[in-house]
């Protein structure tokens, strides 16, 4: 053959033969442990998709999540009855992603972004679940605050545009009621809610009761159940703070709301004993303490837009110094901790004030609201101190001029700190109440 023959032919079908598909290769599964799949192949890497062929015909999807003696470790995100030894596995040469555009408001998604309503909406915007953090050198400043309509919040803890922090509380306090409150009443433009591990029964129950119609049209609500692999679980974390960043950088100003980080940190725990993880801190394995700040530090503010983050900690034992909690904490730019014994008064919220904190407070308002603030506080505290030789009588009235005025405001500073579920305050009205209570209990 003529060398320009031969170039032709190589121009031909060489270019032809380098744009078909490669023919995947598979492997087999050896061993079953718990849910952790040991396979023999195929030729993954950590973070690619498997599909196994169960013995009913159908195709659990699965991510490859570590190595053991030279066989693939694999994790479902879905049911695998019907797994047997020597099930085909099948490489499918991607790795999770998921779909959004503005459409995909008012929907509720499951962890990995699939739509879980009846609408059968398909979105356009095809975007990583995992992505790098803002340069820390051209992330906005955090200066403006951010309403939430809680009067205790927004008066005492006032957050800024950008903000991360912390709510953190036992079971049962009201985590998921106050989530609900800010969702339907922060100036945000959108709300993304992660709902990870809760019970099935309540999810509806916060869609329908908690955030409400008018909380739905501007929130995207992610949804994995504690019954759900562990890997699912994981997962929302990941999708949610991924369509948050997605509109953030559409210039968007963005709430992210998690409930609950502690659940996340279990379901990483989970994953990681499976594969060989050796326990750590009560059984937490280093990955949830590598990757706890990972995800949380792509929460804030980029160049485009804003992404407040709120995330709850379900504290154990209502130990707020807890593994999970005091990671956290260290983390995030602030902390609300919502109070056993105040939700056994009745007081909703439950917001324990003296033991919260916004670290940005004072970026985001102006010195008067700073100082009110304050203000309030200090009687708080002066009438817990005294609160004991109050109630037996043993207080006399004049003894100590500022316990006289913590007697006499308490009842009205409670009045504004306690809120009805459904009641709404603007920032501006809220702040006028606090400066007149603050200005009556000057001493």
């Amino acid at each position: 053959m003529k060398p320009s023959n031969f170039s032709r032919f190589k121009s031909n079908y060489y270019g032809k033969l380098d744009k078909l598909p490669l023919i995947g290769l598979s492997g087999k599964v050896s061993r079953i442990v718990g849910m952790t799949i040991e396979a023999i192949g195929p030729d993954a890497s950590i973070g690619d998709l498997c599909g196994i062929k169960l013995k009913d015909g159908n195709t659990a999807l699965c991510e490859m999540v570590g190595f053991s003696d030279n066989k693939t470790l694999l994790m479902p995100f879905d049911e695998i009855n019907g797994l047997y030894v020597g099930a085909p596995v099948k490489k499918l040469d991607k790795k999770v992603s998921l779909k959004a555009d503005q459409s995909i408001l008012g929907h509720v998604l499951d962890g990995i972004g699939r739509p879980m309503d009846s609408s059968g909406a398909i979105f356009k915007d095809e975007i990583p679940i995992y992505s790098p953090p803002p340069n820390p050198l051209i992330r906005k400043k955090i200066e403006q605050p951010l309403s939430v309509g809680v009067r205790a919040i927004d008066g005492l803890l006032t957050l800024g545009k950008g903000q991360r922090i912390a709510i953190m509380a036992g079971s049962g306090v009201g985590k998921s009621t106050l989530l609900g409150m800010i969702a339907r009443n922060t100036e945000a433009d959108i709300n993304v809610i992660g709902l990870i591990g809760e019970r099935g029964r309540e999810v509806r129950e916060f869609i329908e009761r908690d955030l409400g119609e008018e909380g739905l049209k501007k929130s995207v609500v992610l949804v994995s159940t504690s019954d759900q692999p562990a890997l699912v679980r994981v997962k929302a974390l990941y999708t949610a703070t991924a369509i948050s960043e997605y509109f953030r950088d559409k210039g968007y100003n963005v709430l992210l709301m998690v409930d609950s980080l502690t659940r996340w940190a279990m379901a990483q725990r989970e994953i990681g004993l499976s594969i060989g993880e050796p326990p750590a801190t009560r059984g937490y394995t280093p990955s949830v303490f590598g990757n706890l700040p990972k995800v949380l530090e792509r929460a804030g503010n980029s160049d485009k837009g804003t992404m407040t983050a709120i995330y709850t900690v379900l504290v154990e034992a209502d130990d707020m110094n807890d593994p999970i909690g005091d990671t956290v904490r260290g983390i995030v730019d602030g902390h609300i901790v919502l109070s056993r014994k105040m939700a056994d008064a009745g007081h909703y919220p439950a917001i324990e004030l003296l033991g919260s904190v916004s670290r940005l407070m004072s970026s985001v308002v102006d010195s008067a609201h700073l100082k009110a603030g304050r203000v309030v506080k200090e009687i708080i505290s002066t009438y817990r101190e005294a609160k004991d030789l109050i109630e037996v009588g043993a207080y006399k009235s004049g003894m100590n001029k500022k316990i006289d005025v913590a007697i006499s405001e308490i009842n009205s500073i409670n009045s504004f700190l306690k809120q009805e579920v459904d009641e709404r305050e603007d920032f501006k009205t809220i702040k006028e109440k606090l400066l007149q209570i603050s200005k009556r209990c000057s001493v």
